[in-house]
Order: C-alpha cells, then sequence, then structure tokens
C-alpha cells in the first residue's frame, strides 16, 4: 500500500545515501552498501547465535576465564588465516576473488573482484582480520552451545599454529647456517 508521500521519501532517502557515499569515497571505490549488506549479516548471524544460547539455556560466564581468551585468540588467528589465505581453501574463495600470486608459506595473494557484490565478500574472504571477527563470534558461541568440542577443536588449532610458529623459526635457522 505504498503511498506518493512513502515513494518520495524513498527516493529521497537514496539520493542522499548516494550523496553520502559519493562524500565519503572521495572518488575512489569503496562499496559502502557492500559493507552495510556485511554489517546486517553479522548482526543477523549473531543474532541467530544468541538465540541458540539463550533457546539453549546455557548461562554466561561471569567473566572470561584468562586459559579460554588465550586460546580463543590464538585458534581465531590459525582459522582465520586458514580460510583467508590458505592454498587449500582458495575455491571457497575462488568466486569473489583474483589470484595474484603467492605470499608467504603456503599462503597466497588474492584481491577482490570488483563485482557486484563480490567486492565487499572478496575483501571479507581475503583480510584475516576481517575473517577473525566472524571466527571469533562462531568460536564464542561455540564454548557456549559445545563447550568441549569448542575447546577440542580450538586446541587443535592452536597446536597447528604453534607447528606453523616451529616450521617457520626452524626454515629460519637452517637459512641462517647454511647461508642461503
Amino acid at each position: 500500500m505504498g503511498t506518493a508521500p512513502d515513494g518520495r521519501f524513498v527516493e529521497r532517502l537514496r539520493r542522499g545515501l548516494r550523496r553520502t557515499e559519493r562524500a565519503y569515497s572521495a572518488g575512489q571505490e569503496r562499496p559502502l552498501r557492500g559493507y552495510t549488506a556485511a554489517m546486517a549479516a553479522f548482526g543477523a548471524y549473531t543474532a541467530a547465535w544468541t538465540t541458540a544460547v539463550r533457546i539453549r539455556g546455557r548461562p554466561l560466564p561471569d567473566r572470561p576465564v584468562p586459559w579460554d581468551v588465550a586460546l580463543t585468540a590464538v585458534a581465531t588467528f590459525r582459522l582465520s588465516r586458514l580460510l583467508s589465505k590458505a592454498s587449500v581453501t582458495s575455491p571457497l574463495r575462488a568466486p569473489f576473488t583474483t589470484f595474484h600470486g603467492s605470499q608467504g608459506p603456503a599462503e597466497l595473494h588474492e584481491e577482490a573482484r570488483n563485482e557486484d557484490g563480490k567486492d565487499t565478500i572478496g575483501e571479507l574472504v581475503t583480510c584475516p582480520f576481517c575473517m577473525s571477527v566472524w571466527v571469533v563470534s562462531s568460536l564464542t558461541a561455540g564454548q557456549l552451545l559445545w563447550p568441549r568440542a569448542t575447546r577440542t577443536a580450538m586446541g587443535a588449532l592452536a597446536a597447528l599454529a604453534g607447528a606453523d610458529a616451529l616450521q617457520l623459526t626452524y626454515s629460519a635457522l637452517v637459512d641462517r647456517t647454511t647461508g642461503e
């Protein structure tokens, strides 16, 4: 039941948003609409987890346990890099990115595609910092819903991060001692 005043309001709102987008971007490509959609999706994702935790009646801890914070941080770091940079997970990113070469041991440099809607998703899936927001939310919800299984998975991710650090340290020592 749209009326003429409703249509004019929506059109004024669209014009105002386009003006804001042009003023903000200063002539550069900045997908503000995509970012807005990503924020809305993250809000819905977080609300879904919150609802699941409430339905299950899981109590929230009074405060985070330092060990859980440290384990979550390391697991988030490793899973975020695995999802956003690893060669083996490139098929997940391929619809939204373009391959540009290797970037460090077993990691790739990819860039977001500049196609409708793919630029924002491409930025999200190639940015370990951006991905970590989603990962930490998932791990936190997992700790509330399935604490034993989640801590086990986080322990494995932390062990993988430790193994990666040892591999890099070993390679650096070999390079230093052989002069290569």
